[in-house]
């Protein structure tokens, strides 16, 4: 039970409101410097441990995540609202990628054990119901907002 209280803490302080510090995410469970994917720096995304412009994967503006250093409502590419990830710019249920809620993250709009894309514990993100050090799909160093989570995780999978 004491475990189980702690990781709904942990999830919490993941998606804690404000994340100013620069975060890095790491390949699986590694720690180093060659592993990263990517770094948070407030609202952007950056390639590897980039701060360039230019290696901006993707920007945070509101509850929307952009490509690029983009600001146009047609490089939108995920709304984020009460923890549905909708595509683009809809706020449609049919449009519903992906929900987050109570540490995992869910297909469209479901809430099944079947349908879990990856679980969020102790900064470290699963694949699946896992909990596996084999099955870790990337670890974050520090906190994240719901919408930097989103960010992280477009570049995690389409851009890795």
């Amino acid at each position: 039970m004491k475990s189980f209280i702690l990781s709904i803490m942990l999830f919490s302080a993941l998606f804690s409101g404000s994340a100013n510090a620069a975060v890095k995410v790491y390949k699986g469970s590694s720690r180093y410097s060659s592993d990263v994917i990517c770094t948070v720096r407030e609202a952007k995304v950056y390639k590897k441990t980039s701060s360039y412009s230019s290696d901006v994967v993707c920007n945070i503006r509101d509850s929307r995540i952009y490509k690029g250093t983009s600001s146009y409502s047609s490089d939108v590419l995920y709304n984020v609202k009460d923890g549905k990830v909708y595509r683009g710019t809809s706020s449609y249920s049919s449009d519903v990628l992906m929900t987050i809620r109570d540490g995992k993250v869910y297909k469209g709009n479901s809430s099944y054990s079947s349908d879990v894309i990856c679980t969020i514990r102790d900064g470290k993100v699963y694949k699946g119901n896992s909990s596996y050090s084999s099955d870790i799909l990337f670890s974050i160093d520090g906190l994240l907002t719901l919408e930097q989570f989103v960010a992280v995780f477009h570049c995690v999978n389409y851009v890795w």
